[in-house]
């Protein structure tokens, strides 16, 4: 059984072997590291799975991000991922129950849709991602439209066009 912590406990060195391990060489070169380049994870929202023996088995990271659309607004967001979990370790509940506490975590009817790259079956099965919304949004990179998924109460709010990155931390002052 995985014992979920935060991701604030875990030394930042072990968190990067996992991700090695997990994601093995190349990793940064990967789309979903530009779509959040330059951002801090959210501490509060990010979470490490140790083992029975209190072992690093794996982590969820959850990082802002803006869908920017045609007009130039941008549209906050949350980027779910990496969920890394050990080679070892996987089949075993530690993804799944990583995706749960961040999700758990999010404010109940949180306004800030949730996106991620990942397996569409297992994601809209188990927490209700989707595809259709982004298939006219764009990545700073390679990437398969039927992976670019989305999870938001209110689907008809999502732009239809846009492109993902980071969160712009030079928006004017409101």
């Amino acid at each position: 059984m995985a014992t979920i912590v935060p991701l604030t406990n875990v030394q930042p060195d072990m968190i990067e072997q996992l991700l090695d391990r997990a994601f093995g060489p190349g990793r940064e070169a990967r789309t979903a590291y530009r779509i959040r380049e330059g951002a801090q994870w959210l501490e509060a929202l990010s979470f490490a799975a140790l083992d029975d023996e209190e072992y690093l088995a794996g982590t969820i990271q959850l990082w802002p991000v803006a869908l920017t659309d045609p007009d130039g607004r941008s549209h906050p967001m949350i980027m779910v991922g990496p969920v890394a979990v050990l080679p070892e370790k996987q089949n075993d509940g530690y993804g799944k129950a990583l995706m749960v506490a961040a999700l758990d975590a999010l404010a109940p009817g949180s306004a800030l849709p949730q996106i991620m790259i990942g397996d569409p079956e297992y994601y809209e099965r188990f927490f209700g991602f989707t595809a259709a919304p982004t298939q006219n949004w764009h990545c700073p990179g390679p990437f398969e439209r039927s992976r670019l998924l989305v999870r938001c109460a209110n689907p008809a709010i999502l732009p239809t066009e846009g492109m993902l990155g980071p969160w712009p931390t030079d928006l004017p002052d409101a």
